[in-house]
């Protein structure tokens, strides 16, 4: 996924200033794509350059400390609307943890190992509560067409974060019955 596409998205919900949308970006997208600050204001100034986004009205011309605020243009509204029919193939998931694990597996370190698994597992069920707490507060109650489809996507999410926390402690459960086995003498 483009990350322009992701930002015509946020501005198609709602228009805001650089600022605002690098906060949103966390929250609307922080379980499927990740992007720093200085990503998205790049973005934002090449969608501005060529016509997708514009800037918002605003009520006083901005000044000094006022952010401009960026709305979707036409052009924008087509390109996503063009984007959304666009058939892709799926992305494979890419996660370091894998390949620790199966080094851990070639070489025997699992102390190290141990620890990696923990700290992804902290990680993860972090996001789960984060992810559990937005639909609690969000989602109580779904009234459009465009919350169902939101809330599929934080669901996705959430049954993503589940995934990893629950591979997370199964890993550490079969790092234990490793580690319980009693040590067997080398061969000569």
């Amino acid at each position: 996924m483009a990350l322009q596409f992701a930002i015509l998205t946020a501005l198609a919900e709602r228009e805001s200033s650089g600022f605002e949308l690098a906060k949103r970006f966390d929250r609307l997208y922080g379980y499927f794509w990740s992007a720093s600050h200085q990503q998205i204001y790049r973005e934002l100034d090449r969608l501005h350059a060529t016509g997708l986004v514009a800037e918002a009205p605003q009520p006083e011309r901005p000044g000094r400390g006022q952010p401009k605020r960026f709305a979707i243009t036409e052009a924008g509204t087509i390109a996503l609307r063009d984007w959304t029919g666009e058939i892709d193939e799926p992305t494979h998931h890419r996660e370091s943890l894998i390949v620790k694990t199966r080094a851990a597996a070639s070489v025997g370190d699992f102390d190290g190992l141990r620890a990696v698994i923990a700290h992804h597992l902290a990680v993860h069920g972090s996001d789960l509560v984060k992810h559990t707490e937005i639909e609690t507060r969000d989602f109580s109650s779904v009234d459009t067409d465009a919350d169902a489809l939101r809330h599929l996507v934080l669901k996705a999410g959430i049954a993503m974060e589940q995934l990893w926390v629950d591979w997370c402690r199964e890993a550490l459960d079969t790092l234990d019955t490793i580690q319980a086995r009693p040590a067997t003498e080398p061969t000569i």
